[in-house]
């Protein structure tokens, strides 16, 4: 059933704002004809005039706009001067209400324009209908039909221009919840490796458990990719990286590491380099993000490890590969953990506590119960020792000064992290970024 429906004015002609009150009377009922239940909310997206001399134009039409509001409480008319702007404050309406069904009524002319838009503002949480708008000439007329045809294919000029506009709307919006943070380790030499931890400060995602600088999009969540890209190139420019030789992984919960400059795999959680200007990152909101630096061989690596991927053993097997691939001292290399859920937090069920207790029993808190606490770092860590890792080159929540510490509960910390624990399935995603400077 339809949530909402979106009548797409912005380009109609002048001489049908004109009338723009008896427009919308019409188009009301006649979706209401048309609707077995009528929507419950109903948007009207147009065009806000920027030319001085049509300022009268503009105050009168608006007024009038304003007054149908009053007589149509379900009815919200969004001006902007640009689709994308006017497209993304609908948005927003609809995740405020959780709206997941939408109807675009609109020119036919216009369809193909907006289905580029809705690519990239929105995800697949969202399902979208079309229907045509005619209007003829007298503005007495107006017919709603279901689509003939997709139309004409857009150019890949137009979708360009279509990219470009929503970038720079983007672009334009005022960070959220602060300036954007980043977490250094100690550890790692910053006259070689430029690198960092993120927190969920100073970026434009707006929906609360994805506010504000995630950095993760899927089928799965509401926050799109543009809007993720435009958080990246936030990070990128604060940080001193370059967002177009950003290469995060491709998580699967398991083991497998990519080779940067060898045939991707189709997923992975461990990456490895030793290009200059290359930055490699693994995100994290709950699974730990963790960096590895060798100073001698100038390399570095990056996992996501969760706890399957703890104990599938992907941070050894990201060592590994550094050791195989750039001819890495195990004992070169360093190790720093970022934020992730800590043992206060973290449970699992007894079968898969189990595994962890087989590492170290203190890795599990308790045991006897059907849901143990569980302490993924510390499994990490014994599993680093293991393969050759040096203690003193593991850096984790271990560290006795915490002005140094850097491995914050994510789960404790909504202020400054996302965390699927504590936030459930729509939620936010930090990273972990590394890189060899030139």
């Amino acid at each position: 059933m339809v949530e909402a429906v979106l009548i797409d004015l912005f380009n109609l002609p002048v001489v049908f704002q004109n009338n723009m009150e008896g427009l919308l009377c019409n188009m009301l009922e006649t979706i209401e004809k048309c609707s077995s239940v009528p929507a419950p909310f109903v948007y009207v997206m147009c065009c806000q005039m920027q030319e001085s001399e049509r300022k009268g134009e503009q105050d009168s039409l608006l007024q009038g706009l304003r007054d149908f509001q009053s007589l149509k409480k379900r009815l919200e008319v969004v001006h902007a001067l640009t689709t994308a702007a006017a497209l993304y404050a609908i948005k927003q309406r609809l995740d405020e209400k959780d709206i997941s069904i939408i109807k675009i009524i609109l020119p036919t002319l216009r369809k193909e324009l907006m289905k580029v838009y809705i690519d990239h503002l929105f995800t697949p949480v969202y399902q979208f209908e079309f229907e045509d708008l005619q209007v003829a000439s007298d503005c007495n007329n107006l017919q709603i039909t279901e689509p003939q045809s997709e139309g004409q294919t857009l150019s890949m000029q137009d979708v360009a221009l279509i990219r470009s506009e929503i970038q720079m709307y983007l672009e334009s919006l005022p960070s959220l919840k602060g300036e954007l943070t980043i977490l250094k380790s100690s550890l790692i030499p910053d006259d070689i490796f430029l690198h960092g931890f993120t927190t969920r400060t100073g970026g434009i995602s707006y929906i609360p458990t994805l506010s504000s600088c995630n950095l993760f999009s899927s089928s799965k969540r509401r926050d799109p990719q543009a809007v993720v890209k435009e958080n990246l190139r936030r990070l990128a420019n604060a940080a001193g990286f370059n967002p177009e030789t950003f290469h995060k992984v491709k998580t699967d919960h398991a083991n497998a590491v990519c080779i940067m400059g060898k045939t991707e795999p189709e997923s992975y959680d461990g990456i490895v380099t030793d290009q200059k200007g290359v930055t490699i990152a693994a995100p994290g909101a709950d699974c730990i993000p963790v960096l590895f630096a060798d100073p001698v061989r100038k390399a570095c690596g990056a996992a996501h490890s969760g706890w399957k991927g703890t104990l599938l053993g992907v941070s050894m097997a990201t060592v590994n590969a550094m050791v195989s691939e750039y001819g890495c001292n195990v004992k070169d290399i360093l190790v720093v953990l970022g934020p992730s859920v800590g043992p206060c937090c973290y449970k699992l069920p007894h079968e898969s506590a189990q595994e962890f207790h087989r590492i170290d029993p203190k890795c599990v808190r308790h045991f006897d119960t059907a849901t143990p606490y569980i302490d993924i770092r510390r499994a990490t860590r014994i599993l680093l020792e293991s393969g050759g890792i040096l203690p003193e080159n593991i850096q984790d929540d271990s560290v006795t000064d915490q002005n140094q510490n850097i491995t914050f509960c994510t789960a404790c910390h909504p202020d400054k992290f996302f965390s699927h624990f504590r936030d459930g399935t729509d939620f936010g995603t930090q990273i972990g970024f590394i890189s060899i400077k030139n």
